[in-house]
């Protein structure tokens, strides 16, 4: 099954925050620039994860997002579901297939996507965090001139 952008970005925001102190804030300018990514793709990402309460908006100064939970709190299929918004791996309707009704792929389809929730379901973020991920993240964080040996 191939994960979107949208949920590959997700799960990248929330493996980053999950390495950061509890308190501290991260904007998203700086998580854009960690992960070389589009800052307003990334907004949209973040805004859909504040909606489902996985993370805290601080406005202001010294604002930005933080995890709005312990990561052993975040079970990684109900996390890829909701950022997949439900989709499976083939629509039958959109375009109409002639063999709609009378194909055995579809549910063949639809139980191995389901297999991989069910897996992903026996995780949690604090699983991923774990070393060597949580290490990477961590240098990941330092300021540029660090992570160049500049610093």
């Amino acid at each position: 099954m191939q994960l979107t952008r949208f949920t590959d970005l997700g799960l990248r925001v929330l493996m980053y925050l999950g390495t950061v102190e509890p308190s501290h804030t991260v904007t998203i300018a700086e998580i854009s620039s960690r992960f070389d990514v589009a800052h307003h793709h990334l907004t949209k990402v973040v805004q859909f994860m504040g909606q489902q309460g996985w993370l805290l908006n601080v406005r202001g100064k010294g604002g930005g997002v933080r995890l709005a939970h312990a990561a052993d709190a975040y079970r990684l299929g109900q996390v890829v579901r909701a950022l997949e918004r439900g989709r499976m791996p083939i629509d039958c309707s959109e375009p109409p297939c002639v063999l709609q009704g009378s194909c055995g792929l579809k549910g063949v389809l639809d139980g191995a996507a389901e297999a991989f929730y069910t897996e992903l379901d026996q995780h949690t973020l604090a699983h991923v965090l774990r070393s060597p991920t949580r290490e990477a993240l961590v240098r990941l964080q330092r300021p540029a001139a660090v992570r160049k040996g500049t610093g």
